[in-house]
């Protein structure tokens, strides 16, 4: 995944977590539990996760639905071309400044108008590893923490998306190793666990 252009701009934000509104979704784009990314200068920027994608009450899809029986030229040409009002809620899980990324709550929150994009493979594999052989998943605490997203169904989509962005040969000892940390952050809560950890399960080599 590369994709640097802009999805959607803030609408509002708090340290915690911030709202962007976007035009219509592109195909596969953006998507539950993707991680993205506000730059705010060219050395600094946001990261979060997609815990919800919200299509806003709409008058004149109202309106088409009160119409009857809708052609699929319709449905079409309303999706594509008009504008559909759509919300992201993103969880903030890090920050960069001077290049350098830490994992945990930033010391500003993004703008209202600050564009958003979807995270790089590249940005995903510079967000959790340090080498080939150790990793980062200090963020983890904060999804496992915030009250007001599904955090299980947000954990496993992330960490099965952040897997696939590390080449072939190393994702299962990522996906092990994100599986230790997760058992070390709910060593209290054994079925929760064990209901996350058998959906982020790497396959066998």
């Amino acid at each position: 995944m590369t994709n640097s252009f802009p999805i959607g701009w803030v609408l509002r934000a708090g340290t915690a977590d911030f709202a962007v509104g976007c035009r219509v979704l592109e195909p596969n784009v953006p998507q539950f539990g993707d991680m993205v990314k506000v730059p705010l200068t060219d050395s600094s920027a946001v990261f979060g996760l997609i815990y919800n994608v919200q299509v806003e009450d709409d008058l004149a899809v109202r309106q088409l639905i009160l119409a009857g029986e809708l052609e699929p030229q319709i449905i079409k040409d309303q999706r594509e071309n008009r504008l559909v009002p759509i919300e992201l809620s993103i969880l903030t899980v890090g920050h960069q400044q001077d290049r350098r990324i830490s994992h945990g709550l930033p010391p500003q929150p993004p703008l209202s108008l600050d564009k958003l994009t979807i995270c790089s493979d590249a940005d995903l594999r510079a967000f959790t590893r340090v080498t080939d052989y150790t990793y980062r998943f200090d963020y983890l605490r904060l999804v496992l923490n915030a009250t007001h997203a599904p955090t299980d169904e947000l954990l496993i989509a992330s960490l099965n998306r952040a897997a696939q962005a590390q080449p072939p040969e190393i994702r299962r000892r990522f996906l092990l190793a994100a599986g230790r940390e997760l058992a070390r952050l709910m060593s209290l809560d054994m079925m929760r666990l064990d209901g996350i950890l058998q959906r982020i399960k790497p396959e066998q080599e």
